[in-house]
């Protein structure tokens, strides 16, 4: 069983970036909040304070990367990408 933390049930907010990220790669939104709703694990990345949340869409595998705003208590969401050969 995968420990999720606090900030996993803040409410998402997606950035310009993702937006046309989303576009290029052909899915919406409603995709992006539906391969959150069954993700298959999390952990950080390179970068200090982002996460990427392993999904599924379609049989491959994909990419969520995350930052939590503790502040705001939001999740932003900053890309989504599939991984390649899945």
């Amino acid at each position: 069983m995968v420990a999720w933390p606090e900030w996993w049930r803040w409410e998402l907010e997606l950035t310009p970036h993702v937006e046309r990220r989303m576009a290029e790669r052909g899915i919406d939104e409603l995709e992006l909040r539906a391969m959150l709703l069954k993700p298959k694990a999390w952990h950080s990345v390179e970068f200090p304070g982002r996460y990427a949340i392993v999904a599924v869409r379609r049989g491959a595998d994909w990419r969520i990367i995350v930052e939590p705003d503790a502040a705001e208590r939001v999740l932003v969401v900053v890309t989504a990408y599939r991984v390649e050969g899945s």
